[in-house]
């Protein structure tokens, strides 16, 4: 076994020991919580490693990035996660690889999604996460995107309307601002009431994405069915040129 892989395997089993821990204490089954590799800045050859590990969710924020490192990959069983802010022009590409979209958070980018699907002959239907801004005020979006907390039901029955689309459930990444700046845990826990409300709704969107390196365990015990976990498992990314 290669040193990178030896390392990967042993981070992987760190954070597979932290996610296995949380679960117990929260009283839930392992299996209800699906890890995603963030792999963004990493090489196709450390999503290889990956794949041979046993991985398979990986996760990109960025198309440049994600859309080239996919084709290289694409022998591979990986369901690709984008988690990242979307722009509408890059919708098409995104489209082209992503199993799922974890950051929809206006009108317009549903349009776009839903326009790409169904160019792209997606006949299941591309699942899509509503990105919840739990620093934002009424109408506004989060410093890191996502909409607030009372956008989610229009935006959900917008991408229930949309043809190529399904809602699929919610995701947030732990404000730095607001009231839940630095309380993790009470951030997912109000996650959670909104993951109650649009399943009232939408009965099918039963996913809840939140959760990375840092606060996993805060997410798990809260009740997130996937956490997205980059350098625990993949080190301390190189800075972006």
């Amino acid at each position: 076994m290669t040193d990178r892989k030896t390392l990967l395997a042993d981070n992987l089993a760190r954070v597979e020991e932290r996610i296995s821990t949380a679960c117990a204490s929260a009283g839930r089954p392992r299996e209800e919580v699906t890890l995603i590799v963030i792999t963004k800045t990493y090489p196709a050859s450390d999503v290889r490693l990956l794949a041979e590990l046993g991985v398979r969710h990986v996760g990109e924020n960025r198309d440049q990035d994600a859309a080239p490192k996919a084709a290289e990959c694409s022998d591979l069983p990986l369901t690709w996660h984008f988690v990242g802010q979307l722009q509408t022009n890059k919708v098409r590409s995104v489209v082209d690889y992503a199993g799922l979209v974890h950051s929809v958070d206006r009108d317009r980018l549903v349009t776009a999604l839903s326009q790409s699907a169904v160019r792209a002959g997606r006949e299941t239907g591309l699942d899509c996460l509503i990105q919840v801004a739990l620093d934002a005020e009424s109408g506004e979006r989060g410093v890191r995107g996502g909409v607030a907390p009372d956008g989610v039901a229009a935006l959900a029955d917008a991408i229930a309307g949309a043809e190529g689309l399904r809602p699929a459930g919610l995701m947030t990444v732990a404000p730095l601002s607001g009231p839940f700046a630095g309380r993790p845990r009470a951030a997912f826990d109000r996650l959670m009431e909104i993951a109650t409300d649009l399943r009232a709704a939408h009965p099918t969107a039963n996913m809840v994405s939140a959760g990375m390196s840092a606060d996993l365990e805060d997410a798990v015990a809260a009740g997130a069915t996937h956490v997205r976990v980059g350098s625990a498992v993949l080190g301390v990314r190189p800075r972006l040129g």
